[in-house]
């Protein structure tokens, strides 16, 4: 992905090496689900930790830094790609909302180490990024990319591009007050119905990134065959079926919150394709997606 010569957002927060004063602490059985939460990137894993919080798995606190934090070489251009990114989305959604007679309110990025404290509680690296609805916020960890590439074998720029475009995704669902509708509706609904509209979210965010996606190719030529190949790669590991099948051998497709790995590189492709802010996953059957 070329970004030379980009400009860099404003709107981030640096809290590395801060305390986030986390809470959530984990059993076996609690780690083993949020080694899978944490590789799905999105929703809102708050959730998780403080059910896990409230059914008496122990906790923990995480101990303030007394040193200032020490920022590798990698780490800077890892933060500075995070911010010219996070400056395309707010190109691209400020003219989208524009077309729309909308007007689009930047989100913050939050820099973080270990643990983190936002509008939606508190919530360690182990949950991966994610957006906050009540401060507009999203959160990361950058040792995030480095599991990506790792643990879900998805490298890339353009495949950590889509992970920050995911989170946009849901700020635009936000905004738009798709979020906050699906929201209410989980709370009314069974956890089999609440996990549906989970996934109609995520798969949402996804069709986002891509719109974004389309966008950002049209106006700078930025991305080649070889960046959507990234981004695919990324979507069909991190598909509910793919994670739960690597964790336990098997796949529970009532659990799912996020999509199957075709789900979420279908909904990404297509909204890169057409760039339509038209479609929505919130149509339609179920089992059509």
């Amino acid at each position: 992905m070329d970004l030379n010569g980009r400009r860099e957002s404003e709107n981030f927060e640096d809290r590395r090496g801060m305390s986030g004063g986390s809470k959530a602490g984990m059993g076996i059985g609690s780690l083993i689900l949020v080694g899978i939460i944490t590789l799905l990137m999105g929703g809102n894993p708050l959730e998780i930790l403080q059910n896990a919080g409230s059914m008496g798995l122990g906790s923990q606190e995480t101990e303030a830094s007394t040193e200032p934090y020490q920022e590798t070489a990698e780490e800077a251009e890892q933060v500075k790609f995070c911010k010219q990114i996070l400056a395309s989305t707010e190109d691209v959604w400020t003219q989208i909302f524009k077309k729309m007679g909308k007007e689009y309110k930047y989100p913050t990025i939050v820099f973080f180490t270990n643990a983190v404290q936002s509008a939606c509680g508190s919530a360690t690296s182990q949950v991966g990024p994610f957006y906050c609805s009540g401060d507009q916020k999203l959160y990361i960890d950058l040792s995030f990319f480095k599991q990506m590439e790792n643990q879900l074998k998805s490298g890339g720029d353009f495949a950590r591009a889509y992970v920050i475009a995911h989170e946009v995704g849901h700020h635009v669902e936000n905004l738009l007050g798709t979020l906050g509708n699906a929201h209410a509706q989980m709370q009314r609904a069974d956890k089999v119905k609440a996990n549906q509209i989970s996934v109609r979210l995520e798969l949402l965010a996804d069709y986002y990134a891509g719109v974004w996606a389309h966008y950002e190719d049209a106006r700078f030529n930025s991305l080649d065959d070889t960046d959507m190949r990234e981004a695919i790669n990324c979507a069909q590991h991190i598909g509910d079926d793919y994670l739960q099948k690597q964790a336990q051998g098997y796949s529970q497709p009532e659990s799912f919150t996020h999509g199957t790995a075709e789900q979420r590189m279908k909904w990404l492709k297509l909204g890169y394709e057409t760039g339509n802010m038209n479609t929505t996953t919130f149509t339609g059957n179920y089992s059509d997606l």
